[in-house]
Protein backbone atom coordinates (compact mmCIF):
# COMPACT_ATOMS: atom_id res chain seq x y z
CA UNK A 1 0.00 0.00 0.00
CA UNK A 2 1.42 3.40 -0.98
CA UNK A 3 2.01 6.10 1.62
CA UNK A 4 0.84 9.08 -0.47
CA UNK A 5 -1.70 9.91 -3.14
CA UNK A 6 0.54 12.55 -4.77
CA UNK A 7 4.17 13.66 -4.51
CA UNK A 8 4.98 17.11 -5.90
CA UNK A 9 8.56 16.92 -7.15
CA UNK A 10 10.53 20.18 -7.46
CA UNK A 11 8.75 22.25 -4.82
CA UNK A 12 11.73 24.56 -4.27
CA UNK A 13 11.55 25.69 -7.93
CA UNK A 14 9.37 28.52 -9.23
CA UNK A 15 6.61 26.39 -10.77
CA UNK A 16 6.78 23.71 -8.08
CA UNK A 17 6.23 26.24 -5.33
CA UNK A 18 3.08 27.51 -7.09
CA UNK A 19 1.75 23.96 -7.35
CA UNK A 20 2.46 23.38 -3.65
CA UNK A 21 0.65 26.62 -2.81
CA UNK A 22 -2.36 25.44 -4.82
CA UNK A 23 -2.36 22.11 -2.98
CA UNK A 24 -2.25 23.90 0.37
CA UNK A 25 -5.29 25.98 -0.56
CA UNK A 26 -7.45 23.57 -2.51
CA UNK A 27 -6.46 19.91 -2.08
CA UNK A 28 -9.06 17.85 -0.16
CA UNK A 29 -8.14 17.37 3.47
CA UNK A 30 -8.22 13.60 3.11
CA UNK A 31 -5.77 13.60 0.19
CA UNK A 32 -2.29 12.61 1.34
CA UNK A 33 0.44 14.52 -0.46
CA UNK A 34 4.13 15.12 0.04
CA UNK A 35 6.73 17.56 -1.29
CA UNK A 36 10.00 16.43 -2.83
CA UNK A 37 13.30 17.84 -4.04
CA UNK A 38 17.00 17.29 -3.82
CA UNK A 39 17.58 19.78 -0.98
CA UNK A 40 15.40 19.14 2.07
CA UNK A 41 16.07 22.54 3.62
CA UNK A 42 15.01 24.37 0.44
CA UNK A 43 11.87 22.27 0.11
CA UNK A 44 10.88 22.98 3.72
CA UNK A 45 11.56 26.70 3.21
CA UNK A 46 9.32 26.72 0.13
CA UNK A 47 6.57 24.96 2.07
CA UNK A 48 6.86 27.54 4.84
CA UNK A 49 6.56 30.33 2.27
CA UNK A 50 3.24 28.97 0.97
CA UNK A 51 1.79 28.35 4.40
CA UNK A 52 2.02 24.57 4.38
CA UNK A 53 1.52 22.85 7.70
CA UNK A 54 4.64 21.31 9.19
CA UNK A 55 2.88 17.96 8.82
CA UNK A 56 3.42 17.97 5.02
CA UNK A 57 6.07 15.26 4.56
CA UNK A 58 9.27 15.94 2.60
CA UNK A 59 10.99 13.38 0.39
CA UNK A 60 14.59 13.85 -0.72
CA UNK A 61 15.09 12.78 -4.34
CA UNK A 62 17.62 13.77 -6.98
CA UNK A 63 17.32 13.36 -10.76
CA UNK A 64 20.89 12.00 -10.78
CA UNK A 65 20.14 9.39 -8.08
CA UNK A 66 18.14 6.56 -9.65
CA UNK A 67 17.60 4.79 -6.34
CA UNK A 68 16.04 7.89 -4.79
CA UNK A 69 13.67 8.27 -7.76
CA UNK A 70 12.48 4.68 -7.43
CA UNK A 71 12.02 5.10 -3.70
CA UNK A 72 9.93 8.22 -4.27
CA UNK A 73 7.82 6.51 -6.95
CA UNK A 74 7.12 3.51 -4.72
CA UNK A 75 5.78 5.80 -2.00
CA UNK A 76 2.94 7.31 -4.03
CA UNK A 77 0.16 6.78 -6.55
CA UNK A 78 1.11 9.85 -8.63
CA UNK A 79 4.33 11.80 -9.14
CA UNK A 80 3.74 15.39 -10.29
CA UNK A 81 7.01 16.78 -11.64
CA UNK A 82 7.96 20.43 -12.16
CA UNK A 83 11.69 19.78 -12.58
CA UNK A 84 12.91 20.93 -16.00
CA UNK A 85 14.36 21.18 -18.52
CA UNK A 86 12.88 17.70 -18.71
CA UNK A 87 15.24 16.60 -21.47
CA UNK A 88 18.03 17.21 -18.98
CA UNK A 89 16.47 16.17 -15.68
CA UNK A 90 13.29 14.21 -16.37
CA UNK A 91 14.11 10.92 -18.09
CA UNK A 92 15.15 8.97 -15.00
CA UNK A 93 11.97 9.84 -13.16
CA UNK A 94 9.71 8.76 -16.02
CA UNK A 95 11.60 5.46 -16.21
CA UNK A 96 11.19 4.96 -12.46
CA UNK A 97 7.43 5.60 -12.62
CA UNK A 98 7.04 3.21 -15.54
CA UNK A 99 9.01 0.51 -13.70
CA UNK A 100 6.93 0.92 -10.54
CA UNK A 101 3.57 1.22 -12.32
CA UNK A 102 3.03 4.72 -10.90
CA UNK A 103 1.12 7.52 -12.63
CA UNK A 104 3.02 10.68 -13.59
CA UNK A 105 2.23 14.17 -14.88
CA UNK A 106 4.32 17.22 -15.75
CA UNK A 107 4.20 20.57 -17.56
CA UNK A 108 6.82 20.00 -20.25
CA UNK A 109 6.54 21.46 -23.72
CA UNK A 110 9.68 19.70 -25.00
CA UNK A 111 8.42 17.77 -28.03
CA UNK A 112 11.73 16.04 -28.75
CA UNK A 113 11.90 14.71 -25.19
CA UNK A 114 8.28 13.56 -25.19
CA UNK A 115 9.01 11.60 -28.37
CA UNK A 116 11.93 9.91 -26.60
CA UNK A 117 9.64 8.93 -23.74
CA UNK A 118 7.09 7.54 -26.20
CA UNK A 119 9.73 5.47 -28.00
CA UNK A 120 11.31 4.19 -24.79
CA UNK A 121 8.34 3.69 -22.51
CA UNK A 122 4.91 3.60 -24.15
CA UNK A 123 4.71 -0.19 -24.48
CA UNK A 124 6.31 -0.77 -21.07
CA UNK A 125 3.90 1.70 -19.47
CA UNK A 126 0.96 -0.15 -21.05
CA UNK A 127 2.25 -3.32 -19.38
CA UNK A 128 2.95 -1.78 -15.96
CA UNK A 129 -0.22 0.33 -15.92
CA UNK A 130 1.63 3.63 -15.45
CA UNK A 131 -0.18 6.61 -16.97
CA UNK A 132 2.57 8.98 -18.13
CA UNK A 133 0.87 12.28 -18.97
CA UNK A 134 2.97 15.17 -20.26
CA UNK A 135 1.85 18.74 -21.02
CA UNK A 136 -0.55 19.24 -18.11
CA UNK A 137 -0.12 23.03 -18.02
CA UNK A 138 -1.08 25.90 -20.32
CA UNK A 139 0.61 23.79 -22.91
CA UNK A 140 -1.39 21.76 -23.62
CA UNK A 141 -4.51 21.50 -21.42
CA UNK A 142 -6.54 24.34 -23.06
CA UNK A 143 -5.69 22.96 -26.52
CA UNK A 144 -6.17 19.25 -25.85
CA UNK A 145 -9.24 19.50 -23.64
CA UNK A 146 -10.63 22.46 -25.59
CA UNK A 147 -10.60 20.36 -28.75
CA UNK A 148 -12.22 17.46 -26.90
CA UNK A 149 -14.89 19.81 -25.53
CA UNK A 150 -15.76 21.45 -28.84
CA UNK A 151 -15.77 18.09 -30.64
CA UNK A 152 -18.22 16.59 -28.14
CA UNK A 153 -20.43 19.68 -28.44
CA UNK A 154 -20.27 19.47 -32.24
CA UNK A 155 -21.37 15.82 -32.19
CA UNK A 156 -24.27 16.57 -29.85
CA UNK A 157 -25.50 19.26 -32.25
CA UNK A 158 -24.77 17.70 -35.64
CA UNK A 159 -24.56 13.97 -34.93
CA UNK A 160 -20.92 13.62 -36.00
CA UNK A 161 -17.49 14.97 -35.13
CA UNK A 162 -15.90 17.95 -36.88
CA UNK A 163 -13.24 17.19 -39.47
CA UNK A 164 -11.47 20.49 -38.75
CA UNK A 165 -10.81 22.43 -35.52
CA UNK A 166 -8.95 25.72 -35.26
CA UNK A 167 -7.59 27.25 -32.03
CA UNK A 168 -7.22 31.04 -31.89
CA UNK A 169 -5.57 32.74 -28.93
CA UNK A 170 -7.73 35.85 -28.50
CA UNK A 171 -5.93 37.39 -25.53
CA UNK A 172 -3.38 36.46 -22.88
CA UNK A 173 -1.48 38.33 -20.22
CA UNK A 174 1.48 36.70 -18.49
CA UNK A 175 5.24 36.41 -18.20
CA UNK A 176 8.12 33.98 -18.51
CA UNK A 177 10.03 32.26 -15.74
CA UNK A 178 13.67 31.25 -15.81
CA UNK A 179 12.66 27.60 -15.97
CA UNK A 180 10.70 28.13 -19.18
CA UNK A 181 13.59 30.07 -20.70
CA UNK A 182 16.04 27.32 -19.73
CA UNK A 183 13.86 24.70 -21.41
CA UNK A 184 13.56 26.76 -24.59
CA UNK A 185 17.29 27.41 -24.81
CA UNK A 186 18.11 23.78 -24.07
CA UNK A 187 15.78 22.76 -26.89
CA UNK A 188 17.45 25.15 -29.32
CA UNK A 189 20.88 23.85 -28.30
CA UNK A 190 19.86 20.24 -28.92
CA UNK A 191 18.24 21.14 -32.23
CA UNK A 192 21.35 22.95 -33.43
CA UNK A 193 23.51 19.91 -32.70
CA UNK A 194 21.22 17.01 -33.58
CA UNK A 195 19.61 16.47 -36.97
CA UNK A 196 17.16 13.93 -35.54
CA UNK A 197 15.86 16.50 -33.04
CA UNK A 198 15.30 18.97 -35.89
CA UNK A 199 13.44 16.31 -37.85
CA UNK A 200 11.15 15.61 -34.89
CA UNK A 201 10.45 19.30 -34.29
CA UNK A 202 9.26 19.98 -37.85
CA UNK A 203 7.18 16.80 -38.19
CA UNK A 204 3.51 17.70 -37.52
CA UNK A 205 2.85 14.12 -36.37
CA UNK A 206 6.07 13.60 -34.42
CA UNK A 207 4.21 12.51 -31.26
CA UNK A 208 2.16 9.94 -33.21
CA UNK A 209 4.79 7.58 -34.68
CA UNK A 210 3.50 6.03 -37.90
CA UNK A 211 0.47 8.31 -38.14
CA UNK A 212 -0.32 10.50 -41.12
CA UNK A 213 -2.88 13.19 -41.74
CA UNK A 214 -3.69 16.34 -43.70
CA UNK A 215 -1.75 18.82 -41.55
CA UNK A 216 1.57 20.14 -42.82
CA UNK A 217 4.44 21.97 -41.18
CA UNK A 218 3.77 24.91 -38.89
CA UNK A 219 3.06 28.15 -40.75
CA UNK A 220 5.28 30.97 -39.51
CA UNK A 221 3.95 33.90 -41.54
CA UNK A 222 1.18 36.44 -41.02
CA UNK A 223 -2.12 35.35 -42.58
CA UNK A 224 -5.65 36.67 -42.94
CA UNK A 225 -8.14 34.01 -41.82
CA UNK A 226 -11.58 34.14 -43.44
CA UNK A 227 -13.04 31.86 -40.74
CA UNK A 228 -12.82 34.66 -38.17
CA UNK A 229 -12.33 37.70 -40.39
CA UNK A 230 -9.06 38.69 -38.74
CA UNK A 231 -5.33 38.66 -39.26
CA UNK A 232 -3.43 35.93 -37.46
CA UNK A 233 0.14 35.19 -36.39
CA UNK A 234 1.85 31.98 -35.29
CA UNK A 235 1.18 30.99 -31.68
CA UNK A 236 4.41 30.33 -29.79
CA UNK A 237 3.20 27.06 -28.23
CA UNK A 238 1.31 25.89 -31.31
CA UNK A 239 4.21 23.69 -32.37
CA UNK A 240 3.73 21.75 -29.12
CA UNK A 241 -0.03 21.83 -28.70
CA UNK A 242 -0.91 20.74 -32.23
CA UNK A 243 1.19 17.60 -31.89
CA UNK A 244 -0.42 16.77 -28.55
CA UNK A 245 -3.94 17.08 -29.98
CA UNK A 246 -2.98 14.93 -32.96
CA UNK A 247 -1.58 12.31 -30.56
CA UNK A 248 -4.88 12.32 -28.68
CA UNK A 249 -6.69 11.49 -31.93
CA UNK A 250 -4.10 8.78 -32.64
CA UNK A 251 -4.39 7.21 -29.18
CA UNK A 252 -8.20 7.35 -29.27
CA UNK A 253 -8.32 5.27 -32.48
CA UNK A 254 -8.83 8.32 -34.68
CA UNK A 255 -12.16 9.10 -33.07
CA UNK A 256 -12.24 12.43 -34.96
CA UNK A 257 -11.25 10.75 -38.24
CA UNK A 258 -8.03 9.88 -40.02
CA UNK A 259 -8.32 13.15 -41.97
CA UNK A 260 -8.91 15.28 -38.87
CA UNK A 261 -7.12 18.64 -39.15
CA UNK A 262 -6.06 20.82 -36.22
CA UNK A 263 -4.11 24.09 -36.14
CA UNK A 264 -3.39 27.02 -33.80
CA UNK A 265 -2.91 30.75 -34.41
CA UNK A 266 -3.02 34.08 -32.56
CA UNK A 267 -5.66 36.67 -33.43
CA UNK A 268 -4.17 40.13 -34.09
CA UNK A 269 -7.22 42.09 -35.30
CA UNK A 270 -8.78 43.42 -38.48
CA UNK A 271 -7.53 45.81 -41.15
CA UNK A 272 -4.07 47.38 -41.46
CA UNK A 273 -3.45 47.37 -37.70
CA UNK A 274 -4.13 43.65 -37.54
CA UNK A 275 -1.86 43.01 -40.51
CA UNK A 276 1.00 45.03 -39.00
CA UNK A 277 0.64 43.27 -35.64
CA UNK A 278 0.61 39.84 -37.29
CA UNK A 279 3.68 40.69 -39.33
CA UNK A 280 5.55 42.03 -36.32
CA UNK A 281 4.83 38.93 -34.23
CA UNK A 282 5.81 36.61 -37.07
CA UNK A 283 9.06 38.46 -37.68
CA UNK A 284 9.84 38.49 -33.97
CA UNK A 285 9.38 34.74 -33.63
CA UNK A 286 11.53 34.03 -36.67
CA UNK A 287 14.21 36.40 -35.37
CA UNK A 288 14.21 34.85 -31.88
CA UNK A 289 14.50 31.35 -33.36
CA UNK A 290 17.41 32.44 -35.53
CA UNK A 291 19.29 34.05 -32.64
CA UNK A 292 18.63 31.15 -30.25
CA UNK A 293 19.78 28.57 -32.82
CA UNK A 294 23.36 29.87 -32.87
CA UNK A 295 25.61 29.09 -29.90
CA UNK A 296 27.33 32.47 -29.34
CA UNK A 297 24.15 34.54 -29.81
CA UNK A 298 22.17 32.02 -27.72
CA UNK A 299 24.63 32.47 -24.85
CA UNK A 300 24.41 36.24 -25.20
CA UNK A 301 20.62 36.09 -25.24
CA UNK A 302 20.53 34.04 -22.04
CA UNK A 303 22.24 36.87 -20.14
CA UNK A 304 19.23 39.11 -20.66
CA UNK A 305 16.50 36.56 -19.89
CA UNK A 306 15.18 35.34 -16.50
CA UNK A 307 17.31 32.77 -14.70
CA UNK A 308 15.99 29.51 -13.20
CA UNK A 309 14.06 30.33 -10.03
CA UNK A 310 13.01 33.75 -11.36
CA UNK A 311 9.60 34.61 -12.73
CA UNK A 312 6.57 36.90 -12.52
CA UNK A 313 5.72 38.53 -9.19
CA UNK A 314 2.66 37.32 -7.23
CA UNK A 315 0.85 40.50 -8.29
CA UNK A 316 1.65 39.88 -11.97
CA UNK A 317 0.47 36.29 -11.69
CA UNK A 318 -2.83 37.34 -10.13
CA UNK A 319 -3.47 39.94 -12.86
CA UNK A 320 -2.90 37.49 -15.70
CA UNK A 321 -5.62 35.88 -17.84
CA UNK A 322 -6.24 34.14 -21.16
CA UNK A 323 -9.05 33.34 -23.59
CA UNK A 324 -9.03 30.93 -26.52
CA UNK A 325 -11.58 30.65 -29.34
CA UNK A 326 -12.22 27.24 -30.95
CA UNK A 327 -13.90 26.95 -34.34
CA UNK A 328 -15.04 23.45 -35.32
CA UNK A 329 -16.24 22.79 -38.88
CA UNK A 330 -17.42 19.94 -41.04
CA UNK A 331 -18.83 20.82 -44.42
CA UNK A 332 -21.23 23.73 -43.97
CA UNK A 333 -21.73 23.07 -40.25
CA UNK A 334 -19.82 25.15 -37.72
CA UNK A 335 -19.69 25.48 -33.94
CA UNK A 336 -17.62 27.80 -31.75
CA UNK A 337 -16.50 27.46 -28.15
CA UNK A 338 -14.16 29.19 -25.77
CA UNK A 339 -11.72 28.16 -23.07
CA UNK A 340 -10.68 30.86 -20.63
CA UNK A 341 -9.17 31.36 -17.22
CA UNK A 342 -7.74 33.79 -14.74
CA UNK A 343 -4.14 34.32 -13.57
CA UNK A 344 -0.92 34.23 -15.56
CA UNK A 345 -1.45 31.37 -18.04
CA UNK A 346 2.07 29.99 -17.73
CA UNK A 347 2.20 30.02 -13.94
CA UNK A 348 -0.92 30.71 -11.87
CA UNK A 349 -3.21 28.97 -14.36
CA UNK A 350 -0.68 26.23 -15.05
CA UNK A 351 -0.34 25.49 -11.32
CA UNK A 352 -4.11 24.97 -11.21
CA UNK A 353 -4.11 22.72 -14.28
CA UNK A 354 -1.16 20.61 -13.15
CA UNK A 355 -2.37 20.17 -9.57
CA UNK A 356 -5.89 19.28 -10.70
CA UNK A 357 -4.44 16.80 -13.23
CA UNK A 358 -2.44 15.13 -10.47
CA UNK A 359 -5.55 14.89 -8.28
CA UNK A 360 -7.62 13.48 -11.16
CA UNK A 361 -4.98 10.80 -11.75
CA UNK A 362 -4.83 10.00 -8.04
CA UNK A 363 -8.58 9.54 -7.79
CA UNK A 364 -9.25 7.59 -11.00
CA UNK A 365 -8.12 4.45 -12.79
CA UNK A 366 -7.11 3.97 -16.40
CA UNK A 367 -4.95 2.12 -18.89
CA UNK A 368 -1.22 2.79 -18.92
CA UNK A 369 0.93 4.34 -21.62
CA UNK A 370 2.58 7.61 -22.57
CA UNK A 371 -0.65 9.52 -22.92
CA UNK A 372 -2.19 12.99 -23.30
CA UNK A 373 -4.59 14.85 -21.01
CA UNK A 374 -7.55 14.15 -23.32
CA UNK A 375 -6.78 10.46 -23.87
CA UNK A 376 -6.03 9.74 -20.19
CA UNK A 377 -8.47 11.92 -18.22
CA UNK A 378 -10.80 13.51 -20.76
CA UNK A 379 -14.24 14.65 -19.61
CA UNK A 380 -13.48 13.97 -15.97
CA UNK A 381 -10.64 16.47 -16.01
CA UNK A 382 -12.76 19.04 -17.87
CA UNK A 383 -15.38 18.84 -15.13
CA UNK A 384 -12.72 19.13 -12.43
CA UNK A 385 -11.17 22.18 -14.09
CA UNK A 386 -14.58 23.81 -14.50
CA UNK A 387 -15.18 23.33 -10.78
CA UNK A 388 -11.80 24.99 -10.17
CA UNK A 389 -12.75 28.08 -12.21
CA UNK A 390 -11.70 27.37 -15.82
CA UNK A 391 -14.29 28.21 -18.46
CA UNK A 392 -15.29 25.70 -21.14
CA UNK A 393 -18.27 27.22 -22.96
CA UNK A 394 -20.11 26.70 -26.24
CA UNK A 395 -20.70 30.07 -27.90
Amino acid sequence: MTEFDIVIYGVSGFAGKLVAEYMVRYAPKDLAWAAAGRDEAKVRAALDDVGAASSVPVIVADSNDVESLHKMAKATRVVCSTVGPYARYGSGLVAACVDEGVDYCDLTGEVHWMRRMIDRHHERAEESGARIVHTCGFDSIPSDLGNLFVQDAFKRKFGRYASEVRFYLKVAKGGFSGGTVASMLNLMEEASENKEVRRILVNPYSLSPGDKGPDGRDRMGAEHDARVGQWTAPFLMGSVNTRVVRRSNFLMDHVWGENFSYDERMLTGKGPKGAIAAGSISAGMVGFTGVAAIGPTRNLLSKFLPKPGEGPTPEQIEKGFYEVLFVAKDGDDELQAKVAGKKDPGYGATALMLAESAMELAQTEGNGGVLTPASSMGEGLIQRLQSAGMVFEVL
